[in-house]
Order: structure tokens, then sequence, then C-alpha cells
């Protein structure tokens, strides 16, 4: 692999932060990508945030209908960086995702592990998370440093708190990590960089992440990108996962290497 600036520890912590490993020309490619989503949103897109905060958008899976988002999921480092950090051979694309949180939005994305929303199992796995614009450690991504080994937490909607996904009961619910760290009841240790476009944050499905609101004056728009490593499978749900992939059932068993045109191999 490239001589990449990598802060922090994978196998402990579950997040690293990756400095300098995309240029300008790929900031710049990114930046495109984020302002083409937001100005043609799938019918996958929600506002994350409340009516009266600001506007947090996220989109979902639009690869194959946005040039750029291609462009950069394949000619950027972040497929060599998964495959180094997992320890994989083989890089599979699973999903594009998009993040932008305007000015005056004050709503925090609440604590949650990514993986119990998917449809996909396994351990070897990462999440890029690049940002176009500077993003202060305040409003950055906030992580539970060892949580991707573990428990699976129940995911919620993030505006109402409703159990959509796994039954209510079927998986341990989210302590209170916000008052558990303050009063150091436990050793859970929280990391998060402060960034600026050029970096990139990497962290595993698992590992249990939330952020602050975006008070202003700057936005921060990121483009995230969800790699598979050589041992996830396919995991079908009898509920609709987040984001989606319909029919996917009827074409791939529950246990089955995801080798299907919708995650693109991007190495090995």
């Amino acid at each position: 692999m490239r001589n990449f600036e990598i802060e922090g520890d994978w196998n402990r912590d579950g997040a690293v932060c990756v400095r300098g490993a995309f240029g300008p020309d790929l900031v710049e490619l990114a930046t495109a990508a984020i302002d083409a989503n937001l100005a043609d949103l799938s019918p996958l897109a929600k506002r994350a945030s409340a009516d009266t905060d600001g506007a947090f958008v996220e989109d979902f899976c639009n690869w194959q209908r946005i040039p750029e988002i291609e462009q950069l999921i394949r000619t950027s480092p972040g497929a060599e960086i998964a495959a180094h950090l997992t320890g994989s051979s083989t890089i599979r694309l699973y999903h594009d995702h998009m993040l932008t949180k305007e000015p005056g939005t004050e709503q925090r994305t609440p604590w949650h592990q990514d993986q119990p929303y998917y449809n996909v199992d396994g351990m070897q796995n990462a999440s890029m998370w690049l940002p176009v614009d500077p993003v202060p450690k305040a409003s950055s991504l906030e992580f539970v440093a060892g949580t991707h080994l573990g428990p699976w937490y129940l995911p919620r909607t993030f505006l109402d708190g409703v159990a959509k996904w796994f039954p209510e009961g079927a998986l341990e619910e989210f302590p209170d990590i916000d008052e558990a760290v303050a009063s150091a009841e436990n050793d859970w240790r929280i990391v998060s960089w402060e960034l600026e476009p050029g970096d990139a944050v990497f962290f595993h499905f698992l590992t249990v992440h939330g952020a602050a609101g975006m008070p202003g004056p700057g936005r921060r728009r990121v483009l995230s990108v969800r790699f598979l490593g050589d041992d996830m499978v396919h995991a079908p749900r009898p509920w609709t996962t987040s984001p989606p992939f319909e029919g996917l059932a009827d074409e791939l068993s529950a246990g089955a290497p995801l080798e299907h045109s919708l995650f693109p191999v991007l190495l090995g």
C-alpha cells in the first residue's frame, strides 16, 4: 500500500483517520459528486433533521446514475485503504452515501451502529467518510473505541426512535453513552478528528458513532463509501433494510458471497 498517514489503531478502536490521501483533484471530484447528488436527489433521499432545524440531507446508492460518484469510487485510494485496514485481498463496493449538514443544523446524529441496518454480515468491512469542507472537531464524527467487537445494539430511526428493523427486544438497547463517559463509569474512549479536505475517516460497520450538529457558518458535505472485504456475505432480512436492495434475496441466498453487479469488485 502507498505510504498513507494513518492516525489511530484499526484493530483496537475500529476507526482511524487517514491524512491527505485524497489530493485536490479527488476533493474537487467528490465536491462535484455531492453537488450533483444534491441537485438530483433519488427516491431514497431523506431529511434526517427536524423541519425547523437547518437541514441534514442523506441519499444512498447513486453511483450508477451519477458519473462523478462512480469515478470517485473507482479512482480514489479508498478501496486500497479498506483492503489494508481489513486485511482483505478483494474489496467490493457496498454502496455510496451522501450526507450534507447545512449551517444551522442543531440536531445531533444519535449514537448508532451501521451494520444492524444492513443486509450483510461479516467482520471485514470499512466505511470511508470523506468531507469536502473543513470539519471542526466539535462537528466531526465521534466513535466509541472498540465497539466494533460487539455487541450489536438495536437500530432505531434518528428522528423518532422507532425500531423499524430488528423487533423491539431483539438486541440490546443503547446505554447512555454520554452520561457514562461524563461520569467515568466505564473505560469507554471517544475518538474523533478535526478534518481538512483531503483527509478521510475509515470505520467499521459496527463501530458506535454519532456527531453533533453544524451550527455554522460552514457546511459539512460528505461522501461516504461502504466497502466489503473477503468475509462479507449476504444476510437477507424479513424487513426493509437501509438502504434497501429490492429483489436481491431472490438472487442471492443467505450466507452467499456478494457476487453481484450491484457490488462491483474495486480491488483484487
